[in-house]
């Protein structure tokens, strides 16, 4: 297990020194899983949501929410995001959510590829919960990063679908 760096020599929470690290090129992928129902899906494959475009508003909003990472988790650094976007896959009764961040910064930006995910698939849930409470937002999690001192990761089992985040 890594050495615990958040918390000083007497153990109060701080932000990490990333200053002396090099500036590399640093992405990431983050996924979650919206299920929604049939009903709720034929509804958004028909137009008849009743917030309007479900999928652009929610866009917005995890894009956004990259942008403000560091505002909302503590001791997270607020990095200068080049590049984020956000998408959806429609799969039966189900939304995959995918969210890939880029940023040339000292530290990486998994917190907001992750963060773009969570906050695009709890929009998706407020402009439709007026059709279903039901809702599960699911399996929020990190695909893939690259940049920076420890290299490429990859999520067991994703396979070679990841080619954004080389």
């Amino acid at each position: 297990m890594a050495e615990i760096t958040h918390l000083d020599e007497e153990g109060h929470a701080r932000m990490v020194d990333v200053s002396a690290k090099p500036v590399t090129t640093r992405k990431a992928v983050a996924q979650g899983v919206l299920v929604v129902g049939g009903e709720v899906m034929t509804a958004i494959r028909e137009g008849r949501t009743p917030k309007g475009n479900v999928y652009e508003a929610a866009r917005l909003a995890g894009i956004m929410a990259a942008k403000r990472t560091a505002d909302l988790i503590p001791l997270c650094h607020p990095l200068p995001l080049g590049h984020v976007a956000v998408s959806f896959h429609e799969a039966g009764d189900r939304i995959t959510i995918r969210a890939e961040a880029t940023a040339d910064a000292r530290t990486g930006v998994e917190m907001e590829a992750l963060t773009a995910v969570a906050v695009a698939g709890l929009t998706l849930y407020d402009m439709l919960k007026a059709l279903s409470k039901g809702m599960v937002l699911s399996d929020v999690r990190l695909l893939a990063k690259s940049g920076g001192t420890s290299g490429e990761w990859r999520a067991p089992g994703d396979g070679d679908d990841l080619e954004a985040a080389r």
